[in-house]
């Protein structure tokens, strides 16, 4: 076949430079081949997404964006067994050259061990960049249909879920009158060390000759080599997709044994239902007999065919009226009433990483030890904050307030309660004990920070689960998921409908870099003028810091002013000519205008607009 044919984007040979590729418009290329894919899915057609999964990961688009995704995710600094990593442009640009499957040969990985909650270690297989960025290429292809054939209730490793979608799940399920009181907390051991090789390879719809270099490649542990006969590694980019696939069909089969029957003319529901995260996960049922002698032995064989066995001391049958643990919430019923809080294993690891801050940190001023601490607060508390935790956050609250108070009276040992309070605790919003710290900001002014509190800073918050059919890849779903961003943005901008709507006037993007405004991404308000009317623009904190930056670059000699070019319903917004950024300006336009010549045109003729 001739590879120059089939591209869907520029040829590996393109010389581009890494700064300036159109990452939108990549992102639109490699989308669309993907919706594609789960068309051609859908409909049955096998030898048709063959095809399209080839010319995906052929594409030059797809590379550069999975050479992006191994170089800016937190692993990419960590190296393989070769001890490189990309950090130069030029370095990226020739790995987009050399991501070819012909002639590819993946190199062992380099054995790590981390440890678990339960002291013991977990291991992990560290691929190199090569091989990552190749792994993450074809995970490109392998996801749509992935997200096409898993079960509607497996809820880890997949695009646009996340573990609340579990819990909510879980609790919709037990939470009525006639809901199933009996659960099986499945777990299974060593899930990613012991899958089987020939049904990954038998069974996953991708590249079968690139899957058998990965799961044969072996690993480097204390300098000597050891062969993989079974097992994907934890570690790599597309392992938790072939684990999720593993582990996709126990919903179908559950539901084919357990139907609805009628009985003597009523309708008759055994209620057995599975709620999965990765490798955890949980079945109902109305009575512990069946879950016992025939739902746990159909599981059981279930994975056996997958090479996979059952953790005999973490599986267990339960009571809801006891409780069960799963994703660091308690999920248990009250009466008529369940509730979902944090478990005591979960509030005793954050309290001991919370004490560990403070006594690591004991002659550090009061100010960086608030934003360490806030750091931490706000990641624990935005994750319990959907659950019945009013009295777990005011219990954490407690304890925070006597670590910090012992760490206060150790820096003044010969000081008085009275003294150390006001030293420390101020009123503020009419309560006076607020740890807090004065601080000066870069531009002189005087300012203060206080510390998050759990109870007050995080209340109940109703969480919307994802609907189980949804498919992120899919264009029937676009709408949906367009609609669940939309009231993301409402909550976390706590009901401002004037932000909302100049987020869908700027077309949901950063007038200056062009990139999504999500809340993925810290954004900010900046504000502009135009047509000489003040207004206001929603962009990426790191465009608001390079704008105010090259602000002040030029406060002694010029105002930075701001070049509107319009097109259509749409304004892009950039740097005038004369700033630091004049060279970069040309390229600003064709990427955001996707080579609209004509617009060019009227650039070049400077028939635009001044503000």
């Amino acid at each position: 076949m001739n590879e120059n044919k089939t591209l869907c984007a520029p040829a590996d040979n393109r010389l581009t430079l890494w700064d300036s590729i159109d990452w939108t418009k990549a992102e639109l290329a490699v989308r669309k081949l993907q919706a594609r894919i789960v068309k051609a899915q859908k409909d049955g057609r096998h030898n048709k997404v063959k095809a399209l999964q080839w010319t995906l990961t052929h594409s030059f688009y797809a590379k550069a964006l999975a050479v992006k995704r191994v170089t800016s995710n937190g692993g990419g600094n960590t190296p393989g067994v070769d001890i490189e990593t990309w950090e130069k442009p030029e370095t990226k640009m020739q790995a987009i050259n050399d991501l070819r499957r012909r002639g590819y040969q993946p190199k062992p990985l380099r054995r790590a061990h981390i440890k678990k909650s339960n002291g013991r270690l977990r291991p992990l297989g560290i691929p190199t960049m090569k091989d990552r960025a190749m792994q993450a290429l074809y995970l490109m292809a392998l996801e749509p249909v992935a997200e096409t054939t898993g079960d509607t209730r497996s809820y880890g490793f997949r695009k646009e879920r996340h573990c609340m979608d579990a819990v909510q799940q879980c609790h919709n399920i037990l939470r009525k009158g006639y809901s199933p009181e009996w659960i099986l907390e499945g777990d299974i051991k060593g899930c990613f060390d012991h899958i089987s090789h020939e049904w990954l390879l038998a069974n996953i719809p991708m590249d079968k000759a690139m899957l058998r270099k990965w799961l044969k490649c072996g690993y480097i542990f204390n300098k000597q080599m050891f062969p993989t006969e079974e097992g994907t590694p934890q570690g790599g980019i597309i392992s938790p997709t072939l684990a999720n696939m593993t582990l996709d069909g126990l919903q179908k089969v559950l539901a084919e044994k357990y139907k609805r029957v009628r009985i003597k003319g009523k309708l008759y529901s055994p209620m057995v239902n599975l709620v999965r995260y990765a490798d955890d996960f949980i079945i109902t049922c109305e009575n512990r007999e069946t879950l016992e002698k025939e739902i746990k032995p159909l599981v059981a064989d279930f994975m056996s065919e997958r090479g996979l066995t059952l953790s005999e001391e973490k599986t267990v049958i339960t009571n809801i009226r006891d409780g069960f643990d799963f994703l660091g919430f308690n999920i248990r019923k009250y009466g008529n009433e369940i509730l979902t809080k944090p478990t005591k294993k979960a509030e005793k690891r954050f309290m001991e990483n919370i004490r560990k801050v403070i006594k690591g940190n004991k002659g550090c001023r009061q100010e960086s030890l608030i934003r360490m601490l806030n750091a931490k607060i706000r990641g624990w508390g935005a994750y319990y904050q959907h659950g019945a935790t009013r009295d777990s956050f005011h219990r954490v609250d407690h304890q925070i307030f006597l670590s910090l108070w012992q760490w206060a009276k150790r820096r003044h040992s010969k000081k008085g309660k009275r003294w150390i309070k006001d030293r420390y605790w101020h009123n503020i919003r009419g309560n006076s004990w607020t740890f807090a710290a004065k601080f000066k900001k870069s531009n002189g002014k005087e300012d203060q920070l206080t510390l998050l509190t759990l109870a007050s800073s995080f209340p109940f918050l109703q969480y919307t689960q994802i609907k189980g059919d949804m498919n992120p890849f899919d264009v029937d779903c676009r709408l949906y998921f367009n609609q669940r961003m939309k009231s993301k943005m409402l909550v976390s901008l706590k009901g401002r409908k004037s932000l909302l709507h100049l987020w869908e006037k700027q077309g949901r993007k950063c007038p200056i870099c062009g990139e999504p405004i999500d809340t993925h991404k810290a954004w900010n308000v900046m504000p502009t003028v135009q047509n000489g009317r003040k207004c206001n623009l929603l962009v990426h904190d790191k465009c608001f810091k390079l704008s105010h930056k090259s602000n002040d670059n030029n406060q002694g000699n010029r105002i930075k002013k701001t070049l509107v070019l319009r097109y259509g319903k749409d304004r892009l917004f950039l740097f005038c000519p004369g700033s630091s950024r004049e060279g970069t300006l040309q390229a600003q336009v064709e990427r955001h205008i996707n080579h609209r010549y004509s617009y060019l045109s009227l650039w070049r003729r400077r028939l635009c607009i001044y503000v």
